[in-house]
């Protein structure tokens, strides 16, 4: 867990949320006195949905206020619950003819403070009535106790139905009840790294490093179980999901979801976790329903919802529509279309569920174009592959892949330390196509194995990927040229290191960086220049590890390293990794070739 914070304290912080969401959403409009974000364009024939709680669990739940979904949000203190003179100041600020319901997560102080304003609500004549969303499914009825589950992300989608229905005119009863309802037809578990961090406290707990959290709440609560080591991804997915679904567990079967229900699934980030992770874990989330199950969700939504502040965590939500249907007495149709109803509230995803109209023209290119690719390239192309090719080019790709602790480390010193990994899959990949070629019979013949390589290479990310395919296609184009020009199979070091040369100025048209930028290019360049002018191969494999070093004294002008500040000291002595591992790889080759 992070524990460094650009405010030293959380004095002042809501405020200054509060005010930011409401100048950048002009339907919002925000009571500072109340910490209340309203929507100005909800009418009063209308039902209106106010709830809230503690803040730092944005985007929840002032950033679902809108049209089509919360009408008033009001706001506590980090993980406090508002006022009862708060949620007030809310219920005055979204009068309603139909009447008032206050959405509420089930923890003690949201549950008095709020049911204490719906108790002075209805004293004042005023149609007051709560939904207590609750559908945490990690601790159990027995664990859970008189005090109830948990309130989650699931509330969200309890927010999303009741607010579309409000929208589109449905009774003040028929709100309340697909409310209540939310409990029956929807179950959430969560999963965490470690506990969050409140700025200006100290840390509330650690999770030791080999170990995950299964069943944390969204308030720093201890989790159900603290496991440990840490299992893969998919067996963490696979144990969540048999929490919320095994019918065979008692404690926990709150709901029911056959393989024909209409389900909606939701995979909300507690806050400290990369997008990258959280699709992946949407996806893991999505095959284990699959191949587990037998379900395959009708809605998913991923991203960040309901937060633990900067909690490195996770959690997961099914609801059953079509049971919420059946129970509402509408058809599966009504209650996904709720779903799907646009709001402008600013946290709540786009939505992505529309009709689409594929254009069948440009399927039939796109079909045409992937079949052509399928066929690959005529594997006579070119003159013969020399037997020498495969040992020099397998000797240096060993030669990289020994060096790649290496690269990654000075990578590491100036960058993210993706170099190494970069040049550890080109290895791989050369040594792969060497591989097919060599037990190919008949060889593929010299252009179509570089073909072959310079596509392998195309599938490595990064700067180093895109100039080495760059370099290795123009070679191939131009060694082709050379050689159906002269009509001879001739692969002399002199039409080698022509075609290498015209390569080089092929690459030169896409990248700016030269000779004394500290790249790879410091390798590159006086490689096929040394190559092209002496005709030694040898000599030129020595310049490459010459210039290589040299890189350990210039000042980076490209890349990630051009950001490193004047104080790097030491780090910055160090060669390029991309230079370096150019240098590794082309002597290696030497070593191969000359062998």
């Amino acid at each position: 867990m992070s524990r460094k914070h650009f405010f030293a304290t959380p004095q002042g912080m809501v405020p200054h949320m509060l005010t930011s969401l409401a100048t950048r959403n002009p339907h919002m409009s925000l009571s500072p006195s109340s910490r209340t974000i309203y929507n100005l364009a909800h009418p009063p024939t209308h039902v209106s949905i106010i709830s809230g709680g503690g803040s730092g669990h944005e985007p929840a739940w002032a950033g679902y206020v809108g049209d089509g979904m919360l009408t008033a949000a009001v706001c506590g203190d980090i993980f406090a619950s508002p006022s009862t003179k708060q949620i007030m100041a809310a219920i005055r600020s979204v009068p309603s003819d139909e009447g008032v319901i206050l959405c509420i997560t089930n923890y003690t102080g949201d549950m008095l403070h709020f049911g204490l304003a719906r108790e002075k609500g209805v004293a004042m004549g005023l149609r007051v009535d709560v939904v207590c969303m609750a559908e945490d499914a990690a601790l159990g009825r027995e664990r859970s106790g008189k005090v109830g589950r948990r309130g989650l992300a699931g509330n969200l989608i309890v927010i999303k139905l009741i607010g579309a229905a409000s929208q589109k005119g449905w009774s003040f009863e028929k709100c309340k009840k697909m409310g209540d309802l939310g409990n029956d037809q929807l179950v959430t578990i969560g999963a965490s790294l470690d506990h969050c961090h409140v700025m200006g406290r100290e840390a509330f707990e650690h999770v030791p490093d080999d170990s995950y959290v299964l069943g944390m709440g969204i308030h720093n609560e201890p989790g159900l179980h603290t496991i440990s080591p840490m299992p893969p991804a998919r067996t963490i997915v696979q144990e969540m999901l048999k929490y919320l679904l095994d019918p065979n567990d008692t404690d926990r079967a709150f709901i029911s979801i056959t393989s024909t229900d209409n389900v909606v699934l939701l995979v909300n980030n507690f806050g400290g976790l990369s997008g990258l992770e959280l699709e992946a874990l949407t996806n893991l989330t999505l095959e284990v329903l699959a191949s587990d199950w037998s379900i395959v969700p009708t809605r998913l939504y991923s991203g960040i919802f309901e937060t633990s502040l900067n909690g490195q965590g996770f959690s997961i939500t099914l609801g059953n529509m079509s049971g919420m249907a059946k129970a509402m007495q509408v058809t599966d149709d009504d209650i996904i279309g709720l779903l799907d109803a646009p709001t402008n509230a600013p946290a709540w995803p786009k939505n992505n569920y529309v009709p689409v109209d594929v254009n069948k023209e440009m399927q039939a290119k796109r079909d045409k174009a992937n079949a052509a690719a399928a066929q690959g390239s005529d594997t006579t192309k070119g003159p013969a592959t020399p037997a020498s090719l495969f040992p020099a080019l397998r000797k240096a790709c060993e030669a990289g892949l020994k060096a790649e602790p290496t690269i990654t480390q000075y990578d590491l010193q100036m960058g993210d330390g993706d170099c190494g990994e970069a040049v550890a899959q080109v290895c791989n990949a050369i040594l792969k196509n060497i591989e097919l070629a060599s037990s190919a019979d008949p060889l593929p013949a010299l252009l179509a194995f570089l073909e072959a390589v310079g596509d392998s290479v195309e599938d490595v990310g990064g700067s180093l990927g895109a100039i080495l395919s760059i370099l290795v296609t123009a070679f191939t184009n131009a060694l082709a040229s050379l050689t159906s020009s002269s009509g001879s199979a001739d692969l002399s070091l002199e039409v080698v290191s022509e075609a290498a040369s015209l390569g080089l100025a092929n690459l030169k048209n896409y990248t700016s960086a030269r000779v004394g930028d500290r790249t790879v290019m410091d390798v590159i360049i006086p490689f096929i220049e040394t190559l092209a002018k002496s005709k030694d191969f040898g000599k030129a494999a020595e310049e490459a590890k010459s210039c290589a070093q040299k890189t350990s004294e210039m000042k980076a002008k490209f890349g990630r390293a051009t950001y490193v500040g004047d104080d790097a000291g030491e780090r910055s002595k160090i060669p390029d990794p991309g230079a370096y591992a150019a240098a590794v790889w082309l002597g290696g080759l030497f070593e191969g070739w000359k062998a």
